[in-house]
């Protein structure tokens, strides 16, 4: 969510639409605003602790949040802003605040949504609160549009949320194409082999057969299904072990920050103490890096609004072998730019990864249908569908300008 943020405010100032985006401060070093590009200001909102929270804690600072946005505005001539844009369901209730006070169309996106998360619970995740399912019931009644991303998570907001069709639009996330591009093989069109340069530069083998995981350590990611298909390829051959590296890049969130070494004490539980390699989250540009040096990239997650890391891979010419679940069906094109996997039996997992390590003309003309496939995505596309959703929230406020905007 936050990559979306930052890379359509980027996008939108540079069409001429200023954005202010309001966040909460986690930290008193932090300046009430930051430029983040010319056009673009970020306003660290003071708004309980300066510190990072558990999600469970943020609902209780939501009216000191919501506040200070409206403090924010009033500080501005009327009419200052045109249009709120807010993600997550409690930026959401603080922009229904705003849009009353204001008098301006609030369009809003899900990104995920408690209803769908908890009917695709993983075991040991906690079920999204009620709280939760009632404010973002209530968003999706007061929001002027509601941007889903992808035909899916519209038919989920209509069907689970009782949301009117004509609000809904469908908008797809991007990926930045000028960082997240393939080797040097692929783009000479030559047969895809992983850059050479890249795994210099991450310390890699060159001949290591690497799969790839990237995102956040939570049960939701199921990353426990990646680690259990390899130790079932171990088992069924033990010989790939001299091979085999399990690249895991990402940090605890959700739950799972209570018991941040879980995924390390499972991996030795399995015996993969040295196969498997951990790494914090990593800036894009190095993040490309990993994408180039893995063979596969792993997304087994339980659900996902739309699955940002596979369309990543995927322009980088890695394949994907996900989890036929919510978005991920609309990022990876089954058997031309990856392979969709039923359910999260890691020994059906272990069969598709073990049948790509196999056949290299398989893996190749997948790679290649990834670079095609994820060139669908780029974030221009999605700020030009996004300038036609405020364009037609703006149209019941009987305006026609192109707004300057704000996003929560």
């Amino acid at each position: 969510m936050n990559v979306y943020v930052v890379e359509v405010a980027k996008r939108l100032a540079a069409r001429g639409v200023e954005v202010d985006v309001f966040t909460r401060a986690t930290s008193r070093a932090l300046p009430p605003v930051v430029e983040l590009a010319p056009g673009v200001l970020v306003r660290n909102v003071v708004a309980g602790p300066f510190e990072e929270l558990e999600k469970t804690e943020l609902p209780r600072y939501l009216c000191g949040f919501t506040s200070e946005v409206l403090r924010a505005e009033a500080d501005h001539d009327p009419g200052h802003y045109d249009l709120l844009h807010t993600h997550y369901w409690l930026s959401g209730q603080a922009g229904w605040a705003a849009k009353r006070r204001w008098g301006v169309p609030l369009v809003h996106s899900m990104h995920t949504m408690a209803k769908v998360k908890n009917a695709a619970l993983a075991d040991g995740d906690t079920p999204e609160p009620r709280e939760r399912v009632l404010g973002e019931e209530q968003v999706v009644q007061t929001a002027d549009r509601l941007v889903a991303n992808t035909a899916k998570e519209a038919r989920e907001l209509t069907g689970l949320y009782g949301a009117s069709p004509s609000r809904v639009e469908v908008v797809t996330p991007g990926v930045d194409l000028s960082v997240f591009r393939p080797g040097a093989a692929l783009t000479r069109g030559l047969p895809p082999h992983r850059s050479a340069a890249a795994r210099r530069r991450l310390g890699l083998p060159r001949d290591a057969y690497v799969l790839l995981f990237v995102g956040r350590i939570q049960p939701l990611k199921a990353p426990d299904v990646l680690l259990r298909a390899a130790a079932r390829m171990l088992e069924d051959d033990p010989r790939l072990r001299g091979r085999l590296v399990v690249a895991v890049v990402g940090g605890p969130s959700g739950s799972a920050r209570c018991r941040p070494e879980g995924l390390h004490a499972l991996a030795a539980e399995l015996g993969l103490t040295d196969v498997v390699r951990f790494e914090p989250p990593r800036p894009q540009p190095e993040l490309a890096d990993w994408y180039r040096a893995a063979d596969v990239t792993v997304v087994p997650s339980h659900n996902e609004s739309f699955g940002l890391v596979a369309v990543e891979s995927q322009a980088c010419g890695t394949p994907v072998v996900a989890a036929a679940v919510g978005g991920l069906c609309t990022a990876v094109r089954d058997g031309e730019s990856g392979v969709l996997v039923s359910g999260h039996d890691p020994a059906d997992y272990a069969a598709v990864l073990r049948r790509l390590y196999d056949e290299p003309r398989l893996h190749a003309r997948l790679a290649r249908g990834a670079v095609r496939h994820a060139q669908r995505f780029g974030w221009d596309a999605t700020v030009d569908r996004l300038l036609e959703v405020y364009t037609g929230a703006l149209s019941t406020f009987s305006t026609s300008r192109v707004p300057a905007g704000v996003t929560v």
